[in-house]
């Protein structure tokens, strides 16, 4: 599972082939949680201060975010997303 962005501690990446809908996986520490492209967790937990970040972030990133699992589902490679500065 590539990883894509990473800013303050949070690791996002995203996996080549994976199910619906479309998301990423945020890791903090010992806590992960999925995200869709519009902010909201399908699954798993992050603290509070680091949800908020990713939640900003994906909304920041959403055209890339989408651009990069069209990319995933086809096999292709995906990119780097800039970061939270």
């Amino acid at each position: 599972m590539p990883t894509i962005s990473m800013f303050y501690g949070i690791l996002i990446r995203m996996y080549y082939d994976d199910h619906n809908p479309p998301h990423i996986h945020a890791i903090y520490g010992e806590n992960e949680a999925c995200y869709d492209f519009n902010g909201q967790t399908i699954d798993g937990k992050l603290p509070n201060k680091q949800d908020k970040l990713v939640v900003a972030w994906i909304e920041i990133h959403k055209d890339e975010l989408e651009a990069n699992w069209k990319l995933a589902r086809d096999g292709e490679q995906i990119f780097k997303i800039e970061p939270l500065k």
